[in-house]
């Protein structure tokens, strides 16, 4: 086990940077005292990332709602379209992380790549509204 704890510090890294980069700022400070509470074990982080992808999930769709009702019939099927373009492109991206020889860390770095993508396209959908 603890061959692991450079990678799965790594990873703690990674997700704390990934989540800043993508989030606003009222919603990493719980993120990352939750992936530094985790301390590296991998359920724990699971837990983190999977807890912030519920928040970020619901700011897409609140996201998507807004600008929907904001757009004639012709844009609405537009965006439609590119969103389920989107959720495909989204779930095959982030599944290919989690390479099942890649171990514990590959789940960590698939949970975050699709809690990553979540909150960056929820941002790019309220850039959109305003």
């Amino acid at each position: 086990m603890t061959l692991y704890k450079p990678a799965i510090s790594g990873a703690v890294l990674c997700c704390s940077l990934a989540m800043a980069a993508a989030v606003e700022a009222e919603s990493v400070a719980p993120f990352s005292e939750c992936m530094d509470k985790a301390a590296g074990i991998t359920s724990a982080m699971l837990d983190c990332i999977g807890a912030e992808t519920k928040l970020q999930d619901a700011r897409l769709n609140k996201a998507y709602q807004a600008l929907m009702a904001t757009l004639p019939p012709a844009r609405k099927q537009q965006l439609q379209e590119a969103q389920r373009a989107w959720l495909q492109y989204r779930d095959a991206n982030c599944g290919f992380y989690a390479d099942p020889a890649g171990g514990a860390i590959a789940t960590v770095n698939a949970s975050d790549c699709f809690l990553s993508a979540t909150a960056g396209r929820a941002k790019e959908l309220e850039r959109l509204k305003d």
